[in-house]
Order: structure tokens, then C-alpha cells, then sequence
């Protein structure tokens, strides 16, 4: 329930109650004593779906813009006659007014709005380098992107360009300082013995987990927008939500900037368009569901321009998100096919060893070095195995040979095959041939383990 509270300007009290008495609003009646413009002040009780049509009313009444206008949100209201004002305001939106201001307190001041991105990206960049998902998410609820990112589509929807190009420049500027910071930090980080020489941060998950973006990041982008402007419209959990947009954009940033500390430019390139998507896909959504939810400008008159401009505005968004999705698309594409051929070449592997039924030796492990990019390039995949026999097993020598011919065969694509062999001592209980990745070699594989590659 919102308390609204209006000045009433000289020569309209009289249609301005009016209006509420249309209505149906009960309201208390005060007499002003202050400069003068004002003859009387009006209050009264509305659930936050009125306060809208309520005001248009008034406006039509001649409420002006320049009148003083109140909402105050209430915490209780008792009254036998709340009901009925329920019934007659159904829905669980707020007003354009209402949204308005929220939108301009969620962009915080320059110095404030970089002071925490800084801060927060340091986190998630520290989070990132020690593969630490609590330090990422706890980078993400310092983040203040939120703010900009719905301050922009309501100044799209309510015809606000001062707030539209205030929110799209602190979003683009904010994102590109992200990236700078990190890159910075990385930079120095490498002079230090902070982290290992020589390190390979592609090798880190946190990072891994940014440098191949697929349809599933857009999913994340396109809900975190929705959210967001669902907790604005009906003011509930907008901090949490704003952790959910900040974890799309935020450390994406990060790994750009840590791709081109560290000499990487296909990380930082990949980083980046994962940014760039989860961007656009937070802003279409939000002015999508701000546009269903019914939100118009504030000046009536200027609806129809303001309709055309945000249709262009969603048509160019959605471009840029087509796009940018072709890269997904592939990363997705050549994800799944990297994966489903390690998985046929270990289930592969697995049934000769289990056919062959030989005393004594077994599989320990079978991996692939074949990542999306080497489909791209065509490179071979190579399929690294470890078997372990025991001290008097002869070993065909040339064995990485026919497994290469073998797999080639039955798969249908060219391979290279690299073999190495621990030495293994089977206790009499223990079974011949162990599943894939079977851990009963783990004592002579501590014991120091000797590969001979074939």
C-alpha cells in the first residue's frame, strides 16, 4: 500500500477532488499555509498498481509537473476499506513515478559506482587465480552493475535520455575499466611470487569455465535481466538479484583482462564476447518485460516515438545477440563433439582391455587432448593412455601404433596415440581387469611410477 501525498495549485482543488471522488479514493483534505501556489494538500491511501491511473487522473485535473507530488510506502494500513481499493487496483507493479526514482537511486554516483567495480573486480580476479567460486560470488555482491543496467532500459521505456545514456555509458565504461584492472593486476601479479612462473591460467577451471561460452551463458544473461526487472517492479531481493548480474558480466571481464596480462589473446577475445552477450542479453530482457509490463512515458504525447525508438532498440540488440551467438553456437557445437569422442574413445579402449581378459595387466586411465578450437584448426586429436602391467609382461612394441590404427578405424578420424605403462603387482584376491580408472594401482604409482612411452 502506498500513502500519496499532493499539493494542490491554486483554482484546482475542486476538480482534483473531483477526480478521486471518481474514483472511488477516500482522501483527507488539508489546508495549505506555505508560499502560496498551493491552496490545499490531498492525501490518501492506494495499493502501488493504482498509483499510476490515480495520477493520470489528477493530471488531467490539473496536477502539473511542477506541483509537489509524495509516495510513501506504508506499512500498515488498517482499515475495513482496503479491500475494496484492492479489488479495484488489482495487480502487483508499480507506478512509472515509482520506477522512476528507484531507477535513479540504483545508479550511484560516478566515484562511487567505479570505487566498488575496482574493488569488486580486484576480488573476482583474486577469486579467479585461486579457483575459488566463494571469492568470485563474494566479489559479485560488491558489484554495482545492477544500477546501470536497469537505469538504462527504464530511460528507454519512460523516454529519459539523460538516464539511458548514463546507464549505457556506465555499463560500457565500467566493464572496460574491469578489464583494465585485471589485465593490471595480472601484470603485477607476474612479477611477484604470488603466483606460480610460468603459470597457465587456461588451465585453471574458474578460467576455463569463461573461455568457452555457450548457449547456457545467454540463458544465465537473459534470467539475471528478467530478475532484475521483476525486483525493481515489485521491490523484493533486488540486492540478490543484482549478484546475479554482476556474476554475468563481472568475471567474464576479469578473464578478458587476465587473457591479455598473460599473453593470451584468444582467452581474452573469448572472455570478451562473453561479456559483450551477457550485456546485450541483460538489457533485451529488461526492456522487454519493462514494454509487456505496460510502462509508458512519462509524458503521455510522446508514447508513439518513444514505442518506435525502443522497437529499433530491441531489433539492434537482438542482432548483436544473434551474432555474437554464432560464436556460441560453435563453442557449443564443437563442446559437445570434443566431449562425446573422448567418451567413445575411452568406452572404446575400455572394451578391448575387458575382451583381451590379459592376467595381471590393466587400464588405468585414457585421456583426450582435443579441445573446440583444434576443430576449428583440424587438428588431430591426441589420445593419451596409461596401463599398468606387471615386471615380467612383455610389451608389443609397437602397440601405440595399432591402437592409432585401430581407433582411426572404428571412429572414423585420424589420431595420435602417445602409451605409457606403470609397473603393477596384483595381490591374488584382487580382480584381473579393474573399471577404467581403477585405483589398485595406486601403491606402485606412489612408489614411483615409471612411464616408457611406445
Amino acid at each position: 500500500m502506498r500513502l500519496v501525498q499532493v499539493l494542490i495549485p491554486d483554482g484546482t482543488r475542486e476538480s482534483v477532488l473531483s477526480a478521486l471522488d471518481e474514483q472511488e479514493i477516500d482522501y483527507a483534505v488539508f489546508n495549505e499555509v506555505g508560499r502560496g501556489d498551493f491552496e490545499a494538500m490531498v492525501q490518501f491511501p492506494v495499493p502501488p498498481s493504482g498509483v499510476e491511473t490515480v495520477m493520470d487522473k489528477l493530471t488531467e485535473a490539473g496536477i502539473q509537473e511542477d506541483t509537489y507530488t509524495i509516495v510513501l510506502p506504508t506499512e500498515t494500513v488498517v482499515s475495513q476499506r482496503i479491500s475494496a481499493l484492492v479489488e479495484r487496483f488489482p495487480g502487483l507493479r508499480i507506478s512509472r513515478e515509482e520506477l522512476y526514482a528507484r531507477a535513479q537511486d540504483l545508479a550511484p554516483a560516478n566515484s562511487t559506482f567505479f570505487a566498488f567495480l575496482i574493488l569488486s573486480t580486484i576480488i573476482a580476479t583474486t577469486g579467479l587465480l585461486l579457483d575459488s567460486a566463494a571469492t568470485i560470488i563474494g566479489a559479485m555482491v560488491v558489484a554495482p552493475l545492477m544500477g546501470p543496467a536497469i537505469s538504462a532500459s527504464v530511460g528507454t521505456i519512460l523516454n529519459d535520455q539523460q538516464m539511458t545514456r548514463r546507464g549505457v555509458t556506465l555499463q560500457v565504461t565500467g566493464l572496460l575499466a574491469a578489464i583494465a584492472t585485471a589485465a593490471i593486476m595480472g601484470l603485477l601479479l607476474q612479477q611477484t611470487i604470488l603466483i606460480p612462473p610460468q603459470l597457465d591460467i587456461t588451465s585453471i577451471p574458474q578460467v576455463a569455465e569463461r573461455t568457452n561460452p555457450n548457449f547456457l551463458s545467454l540463458f544465465l544473461a537473459l534470467g539475471s535481466g528478467l530478475a532484475g526487472s521483476i525486483s525493481i517492479m515489485r521491490g523484493s531481493g533486488s540486492t540478490l538479484v543484482g549478484v546475479a548480474i554482476a556474476v554475468a558480466l563481472v568475471p567474464p571481464a576479469a578473464t578478458s583482462g587476465l587473457g591479455l596480462a598473460f599473453g593470451l589473446p584468444g582467452v581474452a577475445v573469448a572472455a570478451a564476447v562473453l561479456v559483450l552477450v551477457n550485456l546485450l542479453a541483460i538489457n533485451l530482457s529488461a526492456l522487454v518485460l519493462f514494454y509487456i509490463s505496460g510502462f509508458k512515458p512519462l509524458d503521455a504525447g510522446k508514447y508513439e516515438g518513444v514505442k518506435s525508438s525502443l522497437f529499433t532498440r530491441i531489433a539492434i540488440i537482438a542482432v548483436g545477440i544473434a551474432v555474437l551467438s554464432i560464436v556460441l553456437g560453435a563453442v557449443t557445437f564443437t563442446t559437445f563433439q570434443t566431449q562425446s569422442f573422448e567418451r567413445e574413445v575411452q568406452n572404446d579402449l575400455q572394451q578391448r582391455f575387458d575382451e583381451a581378459n590379459i592376467p595381471g595387466v590393466a587400464l588405468v586411465s585414457v585421456t583426450v587432448d582435443y579441445k573446440p578450437v583444434d576443430i576449428l584448426l583440424g587438428n588431430e586429436p591426441e589420445v593419451n593412455v596409461l596401463v599398468a602391467v606387471p615386471r615380467n609382461q612383455e610389451i608389443p612394441p609397437d602397440l601405440a601404433q595399432r591402437w592409432d590404427d585401430e581407433l582411426t578405424e572404428s571412429l572414423g578420424r585420424d589420431v595420435y596415440v602417445r602409451v605409457g605403462f606403470v609397473e603393477a603387482q596384483l595381490s591374488e584376491q584382487e580382480e584381473p581387469n579393474p573399471p577404467l580408472g581403477w585405483p589398485s594401482i595406486a601403491p606402485a604409482i606412489a612408489a614411483g611410477p615409471h612411464v616408457v612411452p611406445v
